[in-house]
């Protein structure tokens, strides 16, 4: 894909993401593709079962199968959402820090799954791009818990240090526009049931319901 430079990024304001999809279009969650060392590929069943569950479960049309996109492609502002997941390194370039902070404050929204070993880097590159704030702890009370699905907060998906799963946000004009997921891994989850075998019917389910309840907050706030 060509990249596109700031400029055209700010030309492209006029026409940037609703935040529900008109007739016609179907819903897909883009997953990107960062530097870094990290193993940003990972999860390659994720986002296809995601869409899957969302057709079954919900109204929402999607489309088949993931996005890859690197977050300075001309296609990033076509998807009102991003999947961001890995076990080790991200690095952003500074085009990219700058292209991810006007399409957040535009209407898009990044989830982020630590697949485990990604929390250092990942709060890193997030204090670049929105400095004057830092990651907050999402309350079970929030909607994105209760939006579809009933939930008491973030579940536990996969084991890795013993810590409870702990769920965090970024905010614009009183919008979360990053939710990140520490020490739960839905992504593990939502894998082909073969990929984790020791995850049980019953966690699986409560990563599903997760999922559903992650797209139905982004298409509705």
């Amino acid at each position: 894909m060509r990249n596109f430079n700031i400029g055209w990024i700010c030309f492209t304001a006029m026409l940037l993401l609703p935040h529900s999809l008109s007739g016609g279009e179907r819903f897909t969650i883009a997953q990107v593709q960062y530097s870094g060392g990290g193993d940003w590929y990972g999860d390659a069943t994720v986002i296809g079962n995601w869409l899957r569950l969302l057709r079954s479960r919900t109204d929402i049309e999607t489309a088949e199968e993931r996005v890859i996109l690197k977050l300075t492609d001309y296609a990033l502002y076509e998807y009102p959402m991003l999947y961001l997941v890995g076990h080790g390194n991200i690095r952003l370039t500074e085009s990219e820090v700058e292209a991810l902070r006007h399409y957040l404050t535009h209407g898009g929204f990044l989830f982020v799954n630590d697949d485990y070993g990604l929390d250092e880097s990942f709060r890193r590159e997030m204090r670049r791009v929105f400095p004057q704030q830092e990651l907050t702890p999402i309350p079970n009370a929030h909607p994105i818990y209760h939006c579809f699905y009933d939930l008491p907060g973030l579940p536990k998906i996969h084991e890795h240090d013993a810590e409870p799963a702990q769920g965090f946000g970024l905010f614009h004009d009183g919008r979360m526009v990053v939710y990140y997921v520490y020490s739960s891994d839905i992504g593990d989850g939502l894998e082909d049931a073969d990929v984790h075998p020791e995850d049980t019917p019953q966690v699986r389910e409560l990563a599903a319901k997760m999922a559903v309840n992650i797209a139905v907050y982004v298409l509705t706030n």
